[in-house]
């Protein structure tokens, strides 16, 4: 399960900040790395929400700026 999510999580970022999926590993930095800007980081979350069928707590995501923390953040969130 915890690898599925991990997948799920990365096709997502991948989709949204339009970049392959290759590029999307856990250390890479959303911003910096992957070039997200500000308006794409509501649509990830939005993305997010939609693919695992949960709501995203905004206040709790400031400091998910890494792939990994992102899926860190979505196995905790949905139990995966």
């Amino acid at each position: 399960m915890a690898e599925e999510t991990a997948e799920r999580v990365r096709k997502v970022i991948a989709a949204i900040l339009k970049v392959p999926l290759e590029r999307v590993v856990p250390q890479a930095h959303l911003i910096r790395d992957l070039g997200m800007e500000s308006i794409q980081s509501i649509e990830l979350m939005a993305a997010l929400e939609e693919e695992f069928n949960t709501d995203i707590d905004a206040d709790k995501v400031g400091d998910v700026l890494t792939v990994g923390k992102s899926i860190a953040y979505m196995q905790k969130t949905v139990g995966g």
